[in-house]
């Protein structure tokens, strides 16, 4: 056996070693509206192939079980949980994430709502309670004040922004 090889022994199966890298998959996908390809273990949780991999640290690590909404990406135009989700289940799909909303220097409307509401206390919840609140807009961009307070219901903030956080989405539903 050399480096880079492991052993794996499955009931009635005799050992054999594995090449590290044959447990990588090609995983193609949309992201922030570029084309990428990745050579990865495809079982690693998308948040860290998106802070380690690819540099992206807007998406943040809050309790690593998908119950803060710290960790938020758009998926095909639905707010998932990163922290839970295996990269291969983004193949083919388009993942949106807080640094894909700006339009070069001009921030998304959701971004400026949130600075101008002061919606954006310590900043660490900011970027998931922005992108699930992106993804309700995009499915409804006309939100009453009660479909914003239950949409955003299990993004939590320990700050206790959330009727600046409330006030912000609002603000946004209300110009559409």
């Amino acid at each position: 056996m050399t480096d880079g090889e492991f052993l794996v022994k499955s009931a009635g199966s005799q050992t054999k070693p594995i090449e590290s890298n044959d447990m990588k998959e090609t995983i193609r996908f949309k992201l922030n509206g570029k084309s990428t390809t990745l050579d990865v273990e495809g079982d690693r949780k998308l948040l860290w192939v998106l802070r380690t991999d690819l540099g992206l640290t807007g998406t943040k690590y809050g309790c690593g079980m998908s119950l803060c909404g710290a960790c938020t990406v758009v998926i095909n135009k639905e707010a998932v949980r990163s922290c839970s989700l295996p990269v291969r289940e983004v193949r083919g799909k388009e993942v949106t994430t807080i640094e894909g909303l700006a339009q070069g220097e001009k921030l998304h409307p959701l971004q400026n709502a949130f600075a101008e509401n002061g919606a954006v206390q310590c900043g660490f919840c900011t970027p998931g309670m922005i992108m699930n609140a992106h993804a309700m807009l995009l499915k409804n961009p006309k939100l009453t004040r009660d479909q914003i307070i239950m949409g955003m219901e299990n993004n939590l903030c320990r700050c206790s922004a959330h009727k600046r956080i409330v006030q912000a989405i609002e603000s946004v539903s209300t110009k559409r």
